[in-house]
């Protein structure tokens, strides 16, 4: 599809998706102007040379939200204070994989919370996953930041219910949907973002020249009605933490 845009000769290129989209934009041109959306660090997957100055034809917006995931433990252990263990679901066909992996351990280790990882890259190892972590007794799980995890919202939803396991995600859309809680930047400001720098390049200004947006505006939402299906009491100075409660 990114080829056929290029040959179609638009104006500009906006890749939304993350990773896998703006890598595909990058390989299909190199003079088309791309803005991206993206949750990994841009340098280090050598889409743009710094975050001030992109240099080349590329630059956009990142949400931050891999690099959320020790809020979103600490999160969990708020809920939750005496959890023994915390599943964590990985994709381990992410570009950052390994530093996501990484970051989670870290973040575990140093508030003392046993974690156990698991991975998901299709439908089936989503069952297995979940199957795994009832059967090491988790008592909560960290769904980490992934585009695939955000296709299958509903089945991921759908098997921590059926399972009672209370999970975390980064996207207000599954606690809108019935996930428990989760936690995240604020995608709509982020998406605003991106099209005020497709504007301004459609003005004639260059994308190397327009610095990566870093997000700063991050949202707890907690969905009571899940946590009373779930026999949780959410402790009042995490409610007023929250931004949204549903109920």
């Amino acid at each position: 599809m990114a080829a056929d845009l290029v040959r179609r000769k638009v104006a500009v290129l906006v890749s939304t998706g993350g990773a896998p989209s703006v890598m595909a934009a990058k390989a299909a041109t190199s003079t088309i102007p791309i803005v991206f959306t993206i949750a990994v660090d841009p340098v280090q997957l050598g889409l743009v040379t710094s975050l001030s100055r992109p240099g080349g034809n590329i630059t956009g917006v990142n949400f931050l939200s891999a690099a959320l995931e020790s809020k979103r433990l600490g999160l969990l252990r708020a809920l939750l204070p005496g959890l023994q263990l915390i599943a964590v679901l990985l994709n381990p066909n992410r570009p950052d994989h390994a530093d996501q992996t990484s970051q989670v351990q870290e973040a575990a280790a140093t508030i003392s919370q046993q974690t156990h990882i698991l991975l998901a890259s299709n439908e089936s190892d989503l069952d297995a996953a979940f199957t795994t972590a009832v059967q090491m007794h988790a008592g909560a799980m960290l769904v980490a930041t992934d585009q695939f995890f955000n296709s299958q919202r509903n089945k991921i939803i759908a098997l921590a219910a059926r399972h009672a396991i209370p999970a975390i995600y980064e996207q207000r859309e599954y606690a809108q949907a019935g996930g428990l809680m989760s936690y995240g930047t604020n995608y709509r400001d982020g998406y605003r973002q991106v099209g005020v720098y497709a504007g301004r390049i459609l003005k004639g200004e260059k994308p190397g020249d327009l610095p990566v947006v870093q997000s700063t505006k991050f949202e707890l939402v907690i969905n009571l009605k899940t946590a009373k299906a779930l026999g949780i009491e959410v402790p009042p100075n995490l409610s007023a933490e929250a931004d949204e409660i549903i109920e």
